[in-house]
C-alpha cells in the first residue's frame, strides 16, 4: 500500500457507509494522518487513533470548503466521497430533490477539487479519489437524479484527470454498485458491507487502477454496460418496472 504510506489524506463525508469505513480502511496501510470530514461532528464515529483529525465541513457551502482547505493545507490524497441521494423518477421526480443530489454529488464536488488541486499540485505526488457509483454508466429511474449526478461526476473526474495528467496529480473514478449503507437502507439486495468494500477501493488504487468497481453486483453491472450499453439498461428497467408504483 505505498500510495498511501506516510500520506495525509482527506475523506468527505467520513461519519458514515463507505466514508467511515475508508477511515478504518486507511489507518492499517500506513498513513499519517487521516482529516475525517462530516457536516455534524456530532455524528463522527471514535475512531479511537491519533491520526484522525475530525473537521466540520458541508460540501455545498463555499466558505466551509475555503476553511477546511485553509487548514489542510499538508492534504495529499483527497477522496470525495460526501453524497446524497432522493428517490424519484425523472418525469415526475420531486425537482428540490434532484436539485440537492446535483448540488451534492456534482457541484460540492467540484468545488472540492477547485479548493485543493492547488494543495494537491504543491504536495505532489498527490491523488483525487472520486467515489461516483455504477449507476453513472446507466441510470436506475427510480432514483434519477442521483443517477444524473454521478454520470455528471464521472465526466468530471475524467475530465479532471486529463487536466492534472501532467502534474503528477492521479485522478480516480470509483464506480461501486448498491452497497450496504445508510443510502441503501431498506432495500432487499444481497449488497456487500461498507467495510469490506473499503478494503477493496484502497487495494484497487493501490493497484493503480484509475477506474474500478469494487464489489461483485457492480462488476456484473459494468461487464453488461461493457458489451453493450443497452443491456445494462436492460437490467435497470427491469428492475424498475418490477417494482410496483404507487
Amino acid at each position: 500500500m505505498q500510495i498511501f504510506k506516510d500520506k495525509v489524506i482527506l475523506i468527505t463525508g467520513a461519519n458514515r457507509g463507505i466514508g467511515r469505513s475508508l477511515v478504518k480502511a486507511l489507518l492499517h496501510t500506513g498513513v499519517r494522518k487521516v482529516y475525517a470530514t462530516c457536516r455534524d461532528l456530532n455524528k463522527m464515529p471514535t475512531f479511537d487513533d491519533d491520526r484522525v483529525v475530525t473537521l466540520s465541513l458541508d460540501i455545498t457551502d463555499d466558505r466551509q470548503i475555503a476553511a477546511v482547505a485553509a487548514v489542510a493545507l499538508d492534504t495529499e490524497i483527497l477522496i470525495n466521497n460526501a453524497g446524497t441521494v432522493n428517490p424519484g423518477n425523472m418525469l415526475e421526480g420531486d425537482l428540490t430533490g434532484m436539485q440537492r443530489d446535483m448540488q451534492v454529488n456534482y457541484f460540492g464536488t467540484i468545488t472540492m477539487m477547485r479548493a485543493f488541486a492547488p494543495i494537491l499540485r504543491k504536495n505532489k505526488p498527490s491523488a483525487i479519489i472520486n467515489i461516483v457509483s455504477i449507476a453513472a454508466y446507466s441510470p436506475l429511474p427510480s432514483i434519477a437524479g442521483y443517477a444524473a449526478s454521478k454520470a455528471a461526476l464521472f465526466s468530471a473526474t475524467q475530465a479532471v484527470r486529463i487536466e492534472l495528467a501532467k502534474e503528477d496529480v492521479a485522478v480516480y473514478a470509483v464506480n461501486p454498485g448498491a452497497i450496504d449503507t445508510d443510502m441503501n437502507r431498506g432495500s432487499d439486495w444481497d449488497m456487500p458491507d461498507s467495510d469490506s468494500t473499503a478494503v477493496r477501493i484502497v487495494e484497487h488504487i493501490a493497484n493503480g487502477e484509475l477506474d474500478s468497481v469494487p464489489d461483485t453486483m457492480g462488476q456484473g453491472m459494468y461487464q453488461a454496460w461493457r458489451e453493450d450499453p443497452s443491456k445494462l439498461s436492460a437490467i435497470f428497467s427491469d428492475l424498475y418496472h418490477a417494482t410496483p408504483i404507487d
